[in-house]
Formats: C-alpha cells, sequence, structure tokens
C-alpha cells in the first residue's frame, strides 16, 4: 500500500530542512517487518510551490501522513482536503503540535481528516499501521481521535526504541539529494521540557519529563552528517546544555568532526533556560570548532509580575550580568530575547526592563518577540485568557528570512493585541521602542552616542529615543524617513495586512523590519555621518548642553568607526584625539592622542550579499558592529591576533 506525506516548511535562502518528524516515523514504522513488508512510503511533501505534482502523485496513496506545525497549518489542510476530493478512499492522519488538544468543532470544519494524533506519534502510527491491515478498528489505539470516539493518551515512548532515520538512510529515501542546495538536518539529544511556561506548548504535561538518546547513536550520527557532507545543524532540544557532561561530550564530538572534516559547519539550538556559568565550557568547545554562531540568554521579560504570570523563572539580572560579561571575556557571543505583549506587561515595565539591558551593554544582539499564543500552549486556555482579558487578531504569519514562492498559501497566527494590562496603542508603543532599541542600540548605529549622553549628563536611554521620536516626528531626514516606514509597517501589521517586509534592493527575502532599517540607514557612510551630526545637534539644543564641537565631531566618527560600512579596508584604522576605548569602558574621557584598529568583519562586494553576511547570517555572531573593549591598540598586535585566530580555525 502507498504512503504519502507531508511536511510543508519555507525555504531560507539555499537551504531547506530535512521532513524530520515524518523521518522519525517512518524508521520506526520500517523498523517493523510487517509493515515495511506491506507498505510503500513515497517521498515526502515539502516544497512549497510543488503543490500540482504532489497532487498528482498522491492519486492513488491509501495513507497522507501530515506533520502540522504553526508555518504548514493551511498548505497541509488546503493539500489534504484536495487529495480527499480526487482520492476519496485515501486515510489522511494529522499529527504534530499543531494538532489542537481542544477539539470541540474540529472535524466539522475539517471533515476531511480521517484521524488525529495526540502527543509522540511513533507507537501510535505504528499500532495504525498493523490495525490497517486488519480490521481497520481503530477504537481500541491510544493516543487517537476521529470523528466518533477519542482514547486515551499512549505512553511516552522509551527513546531507545527508535532508529536513527540518518543511520537508516531513511532521510534519503524520503527526499531528493539534488533538490536543496543545502539540506539543514534537525536533530534530537533528548525530548521535553521541564518547565511550563504559559506561552509556550513545549513543557505540556506530557511532556515535562526529558528523557535522553544514547550517547553512541548520537555520536554515530554526527559521523554520518559529516560523511554526507550536511553543513547546517539545527538541534531539537528545548535546553541543551542542561544535562552538562554529557553534553560537553556531544560538543566535543561535533568540534573533532568539525576540525577533522570540516562538517558540520554550523550547530544551533535551543539552549538551557536557567543558563548558567556551566554552559560556558560546551560553548567553547563548538566556539574551538568553528560551529558556534552563539548563545541564547532568554529573558522574556524583566518585569517579576509579569514572569510570575506566565510561570517563567528567569534567572536575577545580576547574575545575568555576569554572564554576559563572562561570554564576552570568553569571546562568545550572547544574544537576549524579549516577548512583546506578555500577559502582566505593561509598556512602563517594558520600557524599564530595555533600559536595563541598553544599561548592561554586554550582549552580543538581541530579538524580541510579538507574543503569539499557540494552540496547545497554556496561555491558550479560555479560563487563562479570561482572566487576563487577553484579546488576540488572527494575523498573516511573519516568517523571516524565507523565500516566498509566487503562489502561496498564506500562513496564519493568533497575537496579542491587549490584555488587562496593556491597551492596543500600548502594545503600539512597545513595538516602536522594540524597533528603535535594535535598529540603533543594539545594531549600533547611535549606540555610542546613548551611551556618551548617558555617561557624561545621565541620560536615560528610554529618554533619550524618546527625544529621538520627537526628532524624527519633527524633522525631515534619513531617521525620520525610517521611523515613517516602521509606523507604516507597525499599522498595517496590526490591521491584518501582515509583517513581511519586502525590499527588493537588499535581497529576495522577507526582512525583519529591524534588519532593513539598519541595511538601509548604513548604505551610505557620509549620508549617516550627516544623519548623525543632525541629531546630535538636535539633542544639544534640547538639554541645552555645551559640549565642545571637538568632542562631538569625535564622537560621530568614533560611532562610524565601530560601526560595520560598507567599502571598508580589511583592516580599519583611525587616529583620535581623545581615548574613547577608555571612556567607553571605565567612563573616563581624556584627551590622549588614540589609534584604534580591528580587522573589518565583512568582506564581501555584492552588496546584497554584503546585507546577508552582516545582519542576516551576522546577526548571532555580531558581525555589524565592535564592542571598544575589542579594539586594538596598533596595527603590529591585530596581526598577532588574526595570525593566531586562524591557526584556531578548523
Amino acid at each position: 500500500m502507498k504512503v504519502c506525506s507531508t511536511q510543508f516548511n519555507y525555504r531560507h535562502g539555499k537551504r531547506m530542512h530535512f521532513p524530520f518528524s515524518i523521518a522519525m516515523l517512518t524508521a520506526y514504522l520500517k523498523n517493523n517487518k510487517k509493515i515495511k513488508d506491506n507498505f510503500h512510503f513515497e517521498k515526502s511533501f515539502i516544497f512549497r510551490d510543488q503543490m500540482d505534482r504532489y497532487l498528482e502523485d498522491s492519486k492513488n496513496c491509501d495513507i497522507l501522513l501530515c506533520s502540522c506545525y504553526a508555518w504548514n497549518w493551511e498548505i497541509t489542510t488546503q493539500m489534504a482536503k484536495l487529495i480527499k476530493e480526487k482520492n476519496p478512499s485515501c486515510t489522511i492522519i494529522f499529527g504534530g503540535p499543531q494538532v489542537p488538544n481542544r477539539t470541540e468543532g474540529f472535524f466539522i470544519k475539517y471533515p476531511f481528516i480521517d484521524l488525529l494524533v495526540h502527543g509522540e506519534g511513533e507507537l501510535v502510527i505504528s499500532n495504525v499501521f498493523l490495525e490497517f491491515l486488519n480490521k481497520k478498528d481503530f477504537s481500541k489505539i491510544k493516543g487517537i481521535e476521529t470523528k466518533e470516539f477519542r482514547t486515551e493518551p499512549e505512553k511516552r515512548i522509551n527513546e531507545d526504541s527508535l532508529p536513527s532515520p540518518y543511520l537508516t538512510n531513511i532521510i534519503w529515501e524520503l527526499v531528493d539529494r539534488q533538490e536543496s542546495e543545502k539540506w539543514a538536518t534537525n536533530w534530537e539529544t533528548n525530548r521535553g521540557c521541564p518547565y511550563g511556561c504559559t506561552f509556550c506548548d513545549w513543557g505540556a504535561a506530557a511532556f515535562n519529563k526529558t528523557t535522553r538518546y544514547a550517547e553512541d547513536r548520537l555520536f554515530n550520527e554526527i559521523k554520518w552528517f559529516a560523511e554526507n557532507k550536511l553543513e547546517f545543524i539545527e538541534c531539537c532540544d528545548a535546553n541543551f546544555g542542561m544535562f552538562h557532561d554529557r553534553d560537553l561530550r556531544i560538543a566535543e564530538t561535533l568540534k573533532q568532526s568539525a576540525i577533522k572534516t570540516g562538517y558540520p559547519k554550523y550547530f544551533s539550538s535551543a539552549w538551557a533556560k536557567a543558563s548558567s556559568d556551566k554552559i560556558i565550557p560546551i560553548a567553547k568547545k563548538l566556539q574551538e570548532g568553528g560551529l558556534l554562531r552563539d548563545v541564547t540568554l532568554a529573558l522574556q521579560s524583566m518585569d517579576e509580575e509579569t514572569l510570575k504570570i506566565v510561570k517563567r523563572a528567569n534567572i536575577k539580572f545580576d547574575k545575568y550580568s555576569q554572564l554576559t560579561q563572562a561570554f564576552l571575556e570568553n569571546g562568545i557571543t550572547a544574544y537576549t530575547e524579549i516577548i512583546r505583549g506578555l500577559p502582566g506587561e505593561t509598556l512602563d515595565s517594558f520600557k524599564r526592563g530595555l533600559e536595563v539591558v541598553a544599561e548592561d551593554g554586554k550582549i552580543s544582539t538581541m530579538y524580541i518577540h510579538t507574543c503569539a499564543i499557540y494552540v496547545n500552549a497554556p496561555m491558550n486556555e479560555p479560563a487563562y485568557k479570561g482572566f487576563h482579558k487577553i484579546k488576540t487578531k488572527t494575523s498573516p504569519m511573519y516568517t523571516s528570512h524565507v523565500i516566498i514562492p509566487k503562489k502561496d498559501i498564506q500562513e496564519y497566527e493568533e497575537i496579542i493585541i491587549s490584555t488587562s494590562s496593556f491597551t492596543h496603542e500600548e502594545l503600539k508603543q512597545m513595538h516602536l521602542f522594540s524597533w528603535m532599541t535594535l535598529t540603533f542600540q543594539i545594531f549600533g548605529i547611535l549606540e555610542m552616542i546613548s551611551k556618551f549622553y548617558n555617561i557624561t549628563y545621565g541620560l536615560g536611554f528610554i529618554e533619550f529615543y524618546e527625544k529621538f521620536i520627537k526628532y524624527c516626528q519633527q524633522s525631515e531626514s534619513e531617521f525620520s524617513k525610517e521611523f515613517k516606514t516602521f509606523t507604516n509597517y507597525i499599522e498595517k501589521g496590526y490591521s491584518g495586512e501582515g509583517w513581511n517586509h519586502l525590499d527588493s534592493s537588499l535581497g529576495e527575502i522577507v526582512w525583519p523590519i529591524e534588519e532593513a532599517s539598519w541595511l538601509r540607514l548604513i548604505r551610505n557612510k557620509e549620508n549617516l555621518k550627516n544623519e548623525l551630526k543632525k541629531y546630535v545637534n538636535f539633542l544639544e539644543k534640547e538639554f541645552d548642553h555645551n559640549t565642545s564641537l571637538e568632542k562631538l565631531n569625535e564622537l560621530i566618527e568614533f560611532q562610524l568607526f565601530v560601526l560595520t560600512t560598507r567599502n571598508e579596508p580589511e583592516i580599519k584604522i583611525q587616529e583620535f584625539q581623545f581615548d574613547w576605548k577608555n571612556f567607553f569602558t571605565s567612563k573616563v574621557l581624556t584627551k590622549n592622542h588614540s589609534k584604534y584598529t580591528y580587522q573589518n568583519k565583512v568582506k564581501e562586494d555584492d552588496p546584497v550579499l554584503w546585507g546577508y553576511y552582516a545582519i542576516w547570517y551576522g546577526r548571532g555572531t555580531q558581525q555589524f558592529k565592535i564592542f571598544p573593549e575589542h579594539l586594538i591598540d596598533n596595527k603590529e598586535d591585530l596581526q598577532i591576533k588574526i595570525k593566531q585566530t586562524s591557526q584556531l580555525s578548523p
């Protein structure tokens, strides 16, 4: 019998993800001889622009397995509906995180779906297939739901019973090697999450115990990745690094593989939520193999009341600050995550949180996410939503850095637009401060200038950016032009027109608005210098300061110097009359002739690729700027450092 499957995804540049979930199911199914002898598994449907071909391929299929996520629900349901119309006898089975636990009215809306799988799928699907060969009476199979009945949950599966889709080469049976230029690999080293954050469905009650795969299996899979020349490893663990000794050995094996074979080249993961200095040795191993982009130090919110409401126990910020300093000293890039629009947050508390992060100043980059409500997250429970007066809007899904197919089916997500603690208009203000913090502070366009006024005059970062809003509203400038672009963007976004920002001059991908703003503003260094001068003059008048013109001009030159801009020499060198490096590290400004140098971070002539390397690929590794403390005082020391770095590289 013929089995088809779907796990649709988006293409990110040249990268396409393997259908990992379908591969795990297929490997488990084919491990049963009776199933292997009676079913033939077709290649999985994953490319969003090939629906016509997939419809033709599925016209005679007996079973359709659909792996459902937030980013493929609409295209999956549409595909299943069309297949059912052409092939009514096909049994259509849905599973995955987007299959709702609460199913009131589900089969009325989706009558073409025959069976839902709740929870882990391998054992459940295996039992379904065996019964498919029998009387097709699925009522005694645990973990499923049909139009007629729902059975009790299946117990958690033993990870040791799961064959590897890689070591069995099942993955290559489900895809064509040549269909994607760069296949990206999803990889589990454990399953489950011990936390119960209300905004996340990872730590659902059935999966709050974390189980681990055998180390021998994982080490053999790393060897397989290298033999198959797979560059991108995306670890699916919720908390990589929580099993310190084991994860240290995994990192060492990845490092040795990268050094000896050149593969893999990149490793990314959601790091342990309770991040501590224990993960630094793990990160160092990956860094030594050239595999590490960054490490997550996730905050989600800086407000204690909000963290209680969402059941998120953050590390205390003094410890967090110590961690960011430790990562900085070890040369490891660390980024922070904030969720905008959590219940309990207020506009003032959100701004205070951004202020604290800006004052710390040691993180390499930052991501601020819109609070979306996932179908099985605790936040989606009616009682929780009612208590916190959560109002939502169905919004076109934001898909950063993807190439949108010409013929595509729009995906949607449910986003919070107000709660008992903030209004819709206040949420828009949070979004505005998010954009300014990322584009101008974290990405560096105004960072040195804001810090100068903070150190010299005690001007807070939020007040600095409140003045920036006033400046943009009153002036005609490149900054005000970008400000208007952003305000139009959020008005359209919150009205339901979607969040995907396109600018063909920057490349044919969907850009995060903060990255696109940064690219447009830094494309002409002289124009940016003039913009900085105009804004500094505005600040001086607003506060009636009398900072010397010599200082201000040098401050602007230093701001531009530490910022990554195009058409720069391989080695950047500049002389200053003031010791700005010392000022931004020890807060003392002396008139002392200084000469700084560093290696230009992005070497690329093509303007589109330059943007990719600087702020898309380079966002996690901070290619868009350099910290003042990392500046070298003379060219000879820089040459020594470059030589040492090249000797360590795999």
